[in-house]
């Protein structure tokens, strides 16, 4: 699974409901036209064009599976094919990055944080922050198809689809067939109205994990440990240490590590296998590091912000 966890956040998933609907615009969310539930099986639509909705999803999970089955209903009666994104358990989405220990130190042993295994391992899915993943990242059913239509279809498909609401614009809510489901399943609250209480909530969840003793002094801990390894510390928060050196290991990449093209139109080559290889030993080695001092933190950590999550910050 791609661990750009840069824009995927758990109460943004879990609160607004508002992945599905960027998925549904084209922007993939690391999970395509499957996903899993949380008991590990894979679920996807099935010949009706609708998704099973997992026995154990939570509310939450369950509104953003009737979500995209009802945007592919409104889809088809408009004459276009909408294949329903079948979204992540947002809580599942963080046992390889430290709510469940045994997991993440397999997943760290091999890819470290992840910022060069995919150049060591290109065809390795769960390779993550791999140049090969972020070029296929748009690869969706959907986008497929987009691809298949003429322009003037292109326009009617978007035009039926929907888009974002602009709040410059004084819009509330998503138009087209996001915002005909978005009603459906969300009932007269608009997006924004989500969004706003969904900030807000966010917000309070953040200081009540930054305001506890426990995790404060936990975290005063793992600092500490992590300057015996000389690692900066850049903060002792709670909601943000988790990720901090994860963070500072992708911010030090160099650019090469991704493909790119320059002002000229010239294509920049990636680093080769064999120059990550040595750098993907050093992103193990300082991977392990954090976590074995984060340890008693994450396992203080992740039980609090599992049960009142926050956009502001996790402990991977």
């Amino acid at each position: 699974m791609t661990r750009s966890r840069t824009v995927r956040r758990l109460a943004a998933a879990t609160a607004v409901g508002l992945l599905p609907l960027l998925a549904a615009c084209g922007t993939d969310t690391g999970t395509g036209s499957e996903s899993h539930a949380s008991d590990g099986e894979k679920t996807t639509a099935g010949s009706s064009g609708q998704l099973d909705i997992p026995a154990d999803a939570n509310a939450d999970l369950k509104k953003q599976y009737l979500l995209e089955n009802a945007i592919a209903a409104c889809m088809k009666k408009q004459g276009f094919t909408y294949t329903p994104v079948a979204p992540e358990d947002p809580a599942a989405s963080w046992d390889t990055y430290g709510a469940d220990y045994a997991l993440t130190k397999k997943y760290r042993q091999k890819y470290g944080f992840g910022v060069y295994a995919g150049i060591v391992y290109p065809d390795d899915a769960g390779a993550s922050g791999s140049a090969s993943a972020r070029q296929d990242s748009n690869k969706t059913p959907n986008a497929d198809y987009v691809d298949t239509l003429t322009p003037e279809q292109k326009a009617a498909y978007n035009e039926a689809l929907g888009a974002i609401p602009d709040p410059k614009a004084g819009e509330k809510n998503w138009t087209g067939c996001q915002g005909e489901a978005d009603k459906k399943v969300y009932g007269s609250s608009s997006a924004q109205e989500r969004g706003t209480e969904a900030t807000n909530r966010n917000q309070a969840n953040a200081q009540a994990l930054n305001g506890d003793p426990k995790l404060v002094a936990l975290a005063q801990s793992y600092a500490s440990c992590l300057r015996k390894e000389g690692i900066s510390v850049t903060t002792t928060q709670p909601t943000g240490i988790g990720e901090m050196v994860r963070l500072q290991a992708l911010d030090s990449a160099p650019a090469s590590t991704i493909p790119a093209v320059d002002e000229d139109g010239n294509t920049q080559e990636p680093m080769s296998k064999e120059e990550a290889l040595p750098l993907l030993t050093k992103d193990i080695e300082l991977a392990m590091r954090d976590l074995e001092c984060g340890k008693e933190f994450r396992a203080a950590y992740f039980p609090k912000f599992l049960k009142a999550p926050t956009s502001g910050g996790g402990a991977g």
